[in-house]
């Protein structure tokens, strides 16, 4: 076994709220991004452990399957709770071949405190997918916690969480590409028409327009506040629309004209300043006792 993976949520709802969500299948599969379903098998005694088995979706057409059983516990003294677990799957694909871990709920003045350590035997894939399962428990405790606060299914989360990294690395990815191949690389005569003027070299301004949008493209990836950036662009890409259509009238008769495929990026930031409220996200877990 290798280093443990350790993730630690304060929820504010009581412990029993808490234990029924994520020991009750058909609820825990709902947030747990680790896992597709999870079926209980029938108990041949009330006090045996419970086993089960589970599927995770990696992508269309290819799942893997596994098996595991858990133990819970109610301790009177401090009424805190404990699941312990024991898992693994014999699938040559999964990166897991066994583990063993637990969780823990603390009842606390403010609600319950919900944390979970475990290590597994690595099958292959040690040096990325430890650290991506960490994030990916990490990540379902705070959808976890946000579905039993603010009562928002997990299902409507991880969408606005995709739609939301995935307009993250459109944009970076627009910027940087249209910084970088026709002003940089290519100096294409049409960016260069564009930036004609009596005060300054084209190429100069080409030059520069290139160098601020690459860096544009960059703040994208590394700047947390990206409600901001998609306002931003609600002002800055109309105004290059304009400047675009003034400089060349012509353009609105291209195959890809400005003003359509600005209007398409428009629209994209605008739904981008909904979405990047309150998203989920695995930073807001402790990640070590």
């Amino acid at each position: 076994m290798s280093k443990q993976i350790y993730v630690e949520a304060d929820i504010q709802a009581p412990i029993e709220d808490v234990w029924e969500a994520s020991q009750e299948p058909h609820l825990h599969e709902q947030w747990d991004v680790r896992f597709s379903s999870i079926r209980y098998q029938p108990k041949e005694h009330e006090d045996d452990p419970q086993h089960f088995t589970y599927e995770t979706n990696v992508m269309p057409g290819i799942k893997v399957s596994g098996w595991g059983k858990s133990v819970g516990t109610h301790h009177a003294e401090d009424s805190s709770r404990t699941s312990s677990l024991h898992f693994g799957t014999d699938q040559k694909i999964s990166p897991i071949k066994e583990g063993r871990g637990y969780w823990k709920y603390i009842p606390t003045d403010e609600g319950t405190t919900f944390l979970t350590q475990y290590q597994f035997e690595s099958r292959w894939g040690e040096s990325w997918f430890r650290p991506l399962i960490g994030w990916g428990t990490a990540l379902s405790f705070d959808v976890f916690k946000r579905w039993l606060e603010k009562k928002e299914a997990p299902r409507s989360q991880y969408v606005r969480f995709l739609t939301y990294w995935m307009l993250t690395f459109l944009f970076a990815f627009i910027w940087i590409y249209h910084g970088l191949v026709p002003k940089l690389i290519a100096m294409h005569p049409e960016e260069q028409a564009l930036a004609q003027n009596p005060f300054l070299d084209a190429q100069s301004v080409v030059l520069l327009a290139g160098l601020v949008e690459v860096a544009f493209g960059f703040v994208w990836l590394v700047y947390r506040k990206r409600k901001r950036l998609f306002k931003l662009q609600l002002v800055a890409i109309p105004f290059l629309t304009v400047a675009a259509i003034v400089a060349d009238p012509s353009t609105l008769a291209h195959p890809f004209s400005p003003l359509t495929y600005n209007l398409s990026l428009i629209v994209l930031s605008v739904m981008g300043t909904f979405v990047a409220e309150d998203v989920p996200t695995a930073a807001s877990c402790r990640r070590s006792p």
